[in-house]
């Protein structure tokens, strides 16, 4: 079936993601990077043209080290041994991720720099948002961040098994976008079921124990609830 090829195809690269995240600190950095960025930027009210630029720069980073992580990975199997050129090519990789954050870092600082000079002059101010645009970051932050709790108790593959459920995750993050967005409280709660059946589906299956489910439904509502309250 095309389907299932394909979720299998999304599963083998979801475990190179989390592969790169287990074996290489600074990957796990920039994902906790990547977070402080976003939330900072909608905290500080960037415009919608600046924030595509600041997360197109974020997925940057993320890009150029994990490339990283696999030229240094083929060099380990081409040569096993230790080599002069394996030295420089690991050098090379290693150098492109330099200029790439050094770069980002700078784009960083044009872009943020004025809103931090505004917070020093007038004290900070939560900027608001739109629901919508408080789902689409509720959503990323969700699915980072279960990338990084999986990679840190290292259990299960990406969308089968481990510490949190991630399908559990984001059916709850989504109850609680559908509740704030409608207002309705018919559609709140068929959402609500909705997830808690995709939540069940879990562990009926066996991918999840009913405490992976528990937490990951955790996650997923209490971070959304919040940056709802944080944010609108």
């Amino acid at each position: 079936m095309p389907f299932r090829q394909w979720l299998k195809s999304a599963n083998f690269a979801i475990e190179g993601v989390l592969h790169a995240a287990k074996t290489q600190r600074h990957v796990r950095y920039h994902f906790f990077t990547a977070v402080a960025v976003l939330l900072s930027s909608y905290i500080l009210g960037v415009s919608r043209m600046e924030f595509i630029i600041i997360a197109l720069s974020v997925i940057a980073v993320l890009l150029a080290e994990m490339f990283n992580t696999a030229i240094e990975a083929i060099i380990d199997i081409v040569s096993p041994e230790q080599s002069e050129k394996a030295r420089v090519a690991k050098d090379i990789a290693a150098g492109a991720v330099l200029i790439t954050a050094f770069g980002v870092a700078v784009i960083g600082y044009i872009i943020l720099f004025p809103y931090l000079r505004d917070i020093f002059h007038q004290g900070l101010h939560i900027t608001k948002h739109s629901k919508e645009e408080i789902a689409l970051i509720a959503v990323i932050i969700v699915v980072i961040l279960v990338v990084i709790t999986k990679t840190y108790f290292g259990r299960g593959l990406p969308l089968r098994g481990g510490m949190p459920s991630g399908h559990a995750a984001l059916a709850f993050s989504v109850w609680i976008v559908i509740t704030f967005i409608t207002e309705n409280f018919i559609a709140s709660l068929l959402s609500f079921v909705v997830a808690a059946v995709i939540a069940q589906s879990r562990v009926i299956t066996r991918a999840h124990t009913v405490w992976e489910v528990i937490l990951g439904s955790l996650m997923g509502a209490l971070v959304t609830f919040l940056l709802f309250k944080l944010f609108s």
